[in-house]
Order: structure tokens, then sequence, then C-alpha cells
């Protein structure tokens, strides 16, 4: 396979965000095929038959199925930000994990059978931890983005979204600025764009 590497994306799946956000900030040119959760395409299928995005192949035919590998990839190759260098893997791993777990069951807690507001509290909890982390800190790395906030953020975003009001309520006043900052930023505008579906007769 030659040519630029193809990301298949959704463009409101968390992990596919991440992805694209570090892909964005590497300044890496890549093929953006946005598709259909319901209706995948059997070209993504042949390479992660997982069937979950993000999925990047890259242009010597290697498929990397995972976001946060897809991060880490993009920024082995350009990182002019220097998010690597804050990295706190222990944390990603806990949103990655017991945040997940919690945001799950809060937001679609119909279909896990559990009490949303347990599930709540716990991520909650989690988040007055990020607070007091973010109160003598502008970003989780330091003074500037780095892989941390946005390999977490969409999560945190996700969970702040469930119930907005009650979220706004709620003392975290820290993760609070920061989730809008990196909400308001070009790069997640950026990330966020509106795109016209990617399908198999395209090529």
């Amino acid at each position: 396979m030659q040519g630029l590497p193809i990301l298949y994306s959704f463009r409101r799946c968390p992990y596919a965000m991440r992805a694209r956000m570090a892909l964005i900030a590497s300044c890496l040119a890549y093929e953006h095929r946005e598709i259909l959760l319901r209706d995948k395409p059997a070209s993504m299928l042949a390479v992660s038959p997982k069937g979950t995005v993000p999925v990047l192949i890259l242009a010597g035919g290697r498929v990397i199925d995972e976001s946060l590998d897809i991060m880490r990839w993009a920024l082995d190759q350009s990182d002019p930000e220097g998010w690597l260098a804050g990295a706190d893997l222990a944390l990603i791993a806990d949103y990655d994990g017991a945040f997940k777990h919690h945001l799950d069951r809060y937001k679609y807690a119909v279909r896990y059978g559990d009490d949303p507001l347990v599930h709540r509290a716990a991520a909650a909890a989690m988040l007055s931890q990020l607070d007091a982390q973010l109160a003598v800190l502008d970003f989780l790395g330091g003074a500037v983005r780095g892989i941390s906030d946005i390999a977490i953020f969409p999560f945190v975003r996700q969970f702040a979204g469930v119930d907005p009001f009650w979220f706004q309520l709620q003392r975290l006043p820290n993760v609070q600025r920061w989730l809008a900052g990196i909400a308001g930023s070009e790069l997640f505008e950026r990330a966020m764009v509106r795109r016209a579906l990617w399908t198999e007769y395209q090529g």
C-alpha cells in the first residue's frame, strides 16, 4: 500500500476523537474516512475484524486499531507541541479503565442495569482528584496541553454532557476550566469538523 495513512473514524466516538486530535497536532497528512458504526465498511473489517474505530492503516500496510497506539504513533513521527514529554500513563490508564467503567454505567444505566447515581459519584470522586491536580497546573503535564489531557478529555467531556446542569453545580472549578479550554480550542474544532460519509465505491 502506498500513499497517505488512512484513518477510519466516527465523529462522536471518544476514542476516535482523541486519535484525530493527536494526528492533527502532529501535523501529519492522512486520509480521513468517516463511517457509520451501524454500517461498517468491509474494507475496514478486513483489516480490523473487531469493528471498532479508530483504525489507522499506514502506507506500508501496518494496521493500528487502538486509539492510544495511534496517538503515540503520530506523536513519535512528529510532536511539535511536546505532548509526549509530560505523559502520565497511570492517569490515562485510570481514565481508560475505572473512569470509563463508571461513565458507561452512568450514561447507559438501562443497558447495564446499575444505579447510575452510584457510578456518577464514583466518577465525580475521580474528577475531584483531577481538580486538585489542576489547581496548580493549567494542564495535566504543566503549562501546555499534552497527551494526558487529550487522552482523557473526551471521556470527561462525555461525563459532563450526561447532565450539564448538575455538572456545572459541582465544586470542580479547575476541571471545568480545563474542559472548557480544550473544548473551545482550535484543535478540538478541527477534530470535530463534520465530514461526508465515506463509502466503499469511493475507493
